[in-house]
Parts: C-alpha cells; sequence; structure tokens
C-alpha cells in the first residue's frame, strides 16, 4: 500500500504544471542607467552570464513550453537560460504584450536626471505606482490590461494541463502579472518589485491565482 501511495504521489507531482517568471537581465541602457521602455536593447555581457545562472537555478527542470516578449533582452535571457538548462527544443512564443511599459517622453533619459527634473515624490510616483500618468506613455494599470488577458489566454491553461511553462519579460510587466496572480491591492503595487536575477516559481489555481510561490534568487548589481 505504501509503494502506492508513492507511485501516486509521483505520477500526481509529475503532472502539476508550474508558471516560472524571470525579468531580463542587464541591457546596455540599465547599465547607463537610462529609461529603456519599448526601446529594443541587447543585453550586456554580464546580462548573459547572470542569465545563464538563471538557467542553472532551475536545471533540471523539465520546461514544456516558454513565452517572452518581442524585445531581444528578453529573448536573449531566455535563450542563454534555456542553453545553460541544455533545454534546446523547448517551443517559445513571443508576444508584445509582455513588452515593458512605454515610459513616454521619457524613454531613452537617464533615470536619476529625471529625477532631479521632477523631483524625488513625482519621480517614485511615476515609477512605482498604479496608476500614475507618464507623458505619450502608459501606467501599469494599462500595462495590466494587456498583460492579464494574454496570461488567463496562453499561460494559465497549459500550466493547468500539466506543464511547466517559463516566461521571460520585463520589470513592469512582470509586476503586473504578479498583482493579478497574487491578488495586491492597487494602493499595495508601488511596494510590488521583481528584482533582477530572480526566479519566481509560482504553482496557480484554476483562475491563474497564486497557490503557492517559491523564489531563487542569482547575485546581481544592475543600474536601474
Amino acid at each position: 500500500m505504501r509503494e502506492e501511495h508513492r507511485k501516486i504521489s509521483l505520477i500526481l507531482n509529475y503532472m502539476a504544471g508550474k508558471l516560472i517568471i524571470v525579468r531580463h537581465h542587464e541591457s546596455d541602457w540599465n547599465k547607463q542607467g537610462l529609461w529603456t521602455g519599448m526601446r529594443d536593447r541587447h543585453l550586456t555581457e554580464y546580462g548573459f552570464a547572470k542569465s545563464k545562472e538563471m538557467g542553472l537555478l532551475i536545471r533540471g527542470t523539465r520546461i514544456d513550453r516558454a513565452f517572452a516578449s518581442m524585445q531581444v533582452r528578453s529573448i536573449e535571457t531566455l535563450s542563454s537560460m534555456l542553453e545553460a538548462m541544455e533545454q534546446y527544443h523547448v517551443k517559445a512564443e513571443h508576444s508584445d504584450t509582455l513588452n515593458e511599459r512605454d515610459y513616454g517622453d521619457y524613454t531613452g533619459m537617464n533615470k536619476w536626471d529625471v529625477e532631479k527634473l521632477i523631483g524625488e515624490e513625482e519621480w517614485e510616483k511615476v515609477r512605482r505606482e498604479w496608476d500614475y500618468p507618464v507623458p505619450n506613455g502608459e501606467t501599469l494599470k494599462m500595462v495590466y490590461a494587456r498583460v492579464v488577458p494574454f496570461f488567463l489566454e496562453k499561460i494559465v491553461p497549459p500550466v493547468l494541463n500539466g506543464e511547466i511553462v517559463l516566461v521571460a519579460a520585463h520589470g513592469n510587466s512582470i509586476r503586473a502579472l504578479m498583482k493579478y496572480i497574487e491578488e495586491i491591492p492597487d494602493e499595495n503595487v508601488k511596494n510590488l518589485e521583481m528584482l533582477f536575477g530572480a526566479v519566481v516559481i509560482y504553482e496557480i489555481d484554476k483562475n491563474g491565482r497564486k497557490v503557492s510561490k517559491e523564489v531563487r534568487q542569482v547575485n546581481s548589481s544592475v543600474n536601474a
């Protein structure tokens, strides 16, 4: 009977799908402290190296499918992780719904120069608040409106079907996802962060909400 229970447990563990979310690692504009947003920038050598380390954190985990944004820094992060994991045949889908927040007029500007220009209080609101406007750009609420429907339609079903799904995206598109998954109130979003080098592993329910969460972390230093 004990052996039978063990077999059942192994089967259930195999069938249990998981959602793994990572933020792209350092790009050349991250290194310079520039607001990147929708602009397409490559990873630095450091970013490539740390992405491979992130892959090693979950090496031995089978990845059934993967998703990334249409931006090259997330695609390079995903590819580097899968290479480190020696999983070369994972099906990957790219979607602009997972792209970074559009920083509008601030795109390409040095973040710390913008802080001096608009003041620390305003700067923190631009960066962290749920629905605070950026000139000709997106609020986090707007990012949420494009990310969550894609998540529910494309990512949740394979996870519920027992697949392990890896998603590589961006600081704000991930913050929007985490707000939904963890049911974080609007007023608490300013405290929500997705660190560089973090690998977040969720078990989710039928609605895409958190059942459990595990965070693994690569030591990272990024000027962002």
